[in-house]
């Protein structure tokens, strides 16, 4: 048998040798996982493992060591307060996201019974925070066998009032009625095809699928503002999370289409991480 206290520091110091992030943070989260202790329990009292629970952390912590995703590891994270199960197969949620959700409830906060749309719902943290903190009508629309249970899950888990459609964003904008929703949002794929594998290795255990924009990164820009925009009503927000010098293109193309009002929400490094825009 070993200390708690021993196995969290060697962890830790296997997580700094391996430039992992927070080091102390992802073998505190460990901890907890394995052993049900928070940090305060852990500092003031000398547990000791069991050895099928040491046993338990270490194979943890070599799979972070590793490079899988810590959420991954610990199959569930938060996302603005709410818990959501994640796994292989589905897009972690990320606080950069967040940006999109806080601006997404800004404009639903007057408009009562609204109808939003969220395409390439993935683990549905967008639309499901939307359905518990707003009264709207949500629909969340994911294509992947392997998200879609997660999507499901997370639903029910948090007691939200969310349709799903398990269909393809590219191909079925024609099962949806024209003028119908208030809102449309969504965190699509963006990343370059070839820019993929060149990620840090946490991602590459990510859903490939949830990530591939395609081979310049725009393809679902361009069929979501060219094939969605008339299922909004007039005066109807689009609403789109970008990755990072992807502004300018996709106001163009929304420009294009006929948008207006068109602009910009930053993150926290600065980045214009959402663009916005109004059905004409």
């Amino acid at each position: 048998m070993v200390a708690v206290k021993r196995l969290y520091n060697q962890a830790k110091e296997e997580f700094t040798k391996a430039g992992i992030d927070a080091p102390a943070f992802n073998s505190l989260c460990l901890i907890e996982k394995v052993f049900g202790i928070n940090q305060a329990q852990l500092m003031s009292e000398n547990k000791i493992a069991g050895d099928d629970k040491a046993a338990r952390f270490i194979t943890l912590a070599g799979r972070r060591l590793m490079g899988e995703p810590l959420q991954y590891i610990l199959g569930e994270w938060e996302f603005y307060g709410y818990p959501f199960k994640v796994g292989k197969g589905v897009l972690i949620p990320r606080d950069d996201t967040e940006v999109l959700l806080r601006n997404c409830l800004d404009y639903l906060k007057d408009k009562p019974r609204a109808k939003v749309l969220d395409l390439c719902s993935g683990s549905g943290a967008l639309a499901v925070v939307i359905a518990k903190e707003r009264d709207c009508e949500v629909i969340a629309v994911e294509k992947s066998a392997y998200a879609l249970p997660y999507l499901m899950e997370n639903i029910k888990l948090n007691k939200a009032d969310v349709a799903v459609v398990a269909d393809d964003i590219l191909k079925c904008q024609d099962e949806f009625p024209n003028g119908y929703f208030d809102l449309i949002l969504s965190n699509p794929p963006y990343i370059i095809t070839d820019e993929i594998d060149k990620l840090q290795k946490e991602i590459s255990f990510e859903p490939r699928m949830a990530l591939d924009g395609g081979e310049d990164g725009y393809t679902f820009y361009r069929h979501i503002i060219r094939a969605w925009r008339s299922k909004l009503k007039p005066g109807g927000r689009l609403a789109l999370e970008l990755g990072e010098g992807q502004y300018e293109t996709v106001k163009a193309m929304m420009l294009a289409a006929d948008f207006n009002d068109i602009y910009p929400e930053l993150d926290l490094g600065g980045i214009q991480r959402v663009v916005f825009g109004t059905m004409a």
